[in-house]
């Protein structure tokens, strides 16, 4: 911004110098849609993490267990899975106790999915603040991605509770230390950014065609079904092995269960799902950042 000091004539008739407001923000009506304003991103992280407390506190407020349930709802779909899965339709699991083989494919698909599920909905859901006030909006996925992961935290924690009983029990687990170590992160990463690809992607198309929101929930459960969730690879017939390995979610579930139940890791579709989710999150921020000029007369 150019400051110079502006000399105008008072009522008086005398000379007075004055000196521009200084602004720290200046909203351009026009700008290239593949600007992605992360400078602005960062100016807004206060913003970012009010998101964030919204977004955690929201889920189960005024209810009676609260936070309890992000320990519940986990543990009751891993005991229905490993009753019928296991119990009755006798799916075999690698050698793997059932609970920690299903709790270990649960516990990062719901990541992923409520990620999916609530960043799809993004512009929707906030048109009325977005119509209103200006803020990067990307900061709004990106909060839904963030406080997901303290979700994540927790269920994650009963998953290592039941991971270190099977090893004091004596189970045979093969967990790879190192792998824990250095993957742990980077499978997270991008669950998170898989997860904000695609979401901010239908989120950008359902500001127009209102139909896809009626699909993405049924969209994800079939999805779950495409990835071995409630079903090992090594089960499935090698013809249809390479076409779930495919979906980029599946190899990000087969490593985290190499790495911590033992087995080998599928570095080749490791790398395809880095490569995916790469495109997939660029294409999402290009798009987002292209519809969210126009979104309010659309909506």
């Amino acid at each position: 911004m150019r400051i110079d000091s502006e000399i105008q004539v008072n009522q008086v008739g005398f000379t007075e110098t004055r000196t521009p407001e200084k602004w720290d923000l200046i909203i351009e009506p026009e700008a290239q849609w593949w600007n992605i304003h992360l400078r602005d991103i960062w100016s807004y992280r206060d913003l970012l993490w009010l998101f964030v407390w919204r977004d955690f506190v929201s889920v189960y407020k005024q209810t009676v267990l609260g936070p309890l349930w992000f320990f519940i709802q986990p543990l009751l779909t891993t005991l229905v899975f490993t009753a019928i899965f296991s119990g009755v339709a006798n799916m075999p699991t690698d050698g793997v106790p059932a609970m920690l083989f299903y709790l270990a494919g649960t516990t990062p698909w719901n990541y992923f999915s409520t990620c999916l599920n609530k960043t799809s909905n993004v512009f929707i859901a906030n048109s009325a603040v977005f119509g209103k006030v200006y803020f990067p909006r990307l900061i709004v996925p990106l909060s839904i991605v963030t406080s997901n992961m303290v979700q994540f935290g927790i269920q994650f924690l009963l998953f290592m509770g039941f991971f270190v009983y099977y090893l004091a029990k004596g189970t045979l687990l093969h967990p790879n230390w190192v792998g824990i170590a250095i993957l742990t992160p980077l499978l997270l990463m991008l669950m998170a950014g898989l997860g904000l690809g695609m979401g901010i992607i239908i989120s950008s198309l359902t500001t127009k065609y209102r139909d896809l929101s009626f699909l993405v929930g049924f969209g994800v459960q079939l999805m779950m079904y495409a990835t071995p969730v409630i079903y090992s690879i090594s089960s499935l017939p090698p013809k249809y092995r390479m076409i779930i390995l495919v979906n980029p979610m599946s190899s990000l579930i087969e490593t985290f269960r190499s790495i911590y139940l033992g087995g080998p890791i599928p570095w080749f579709y490791l790398n395809i799902s880095l490569v995916t989710t790469s495109v997939l999150l660029l294409i999402g921020v290009l798009i987002f950042n292209r519809i969210e000029k126009s979104f309010v007369d659309v909506v």
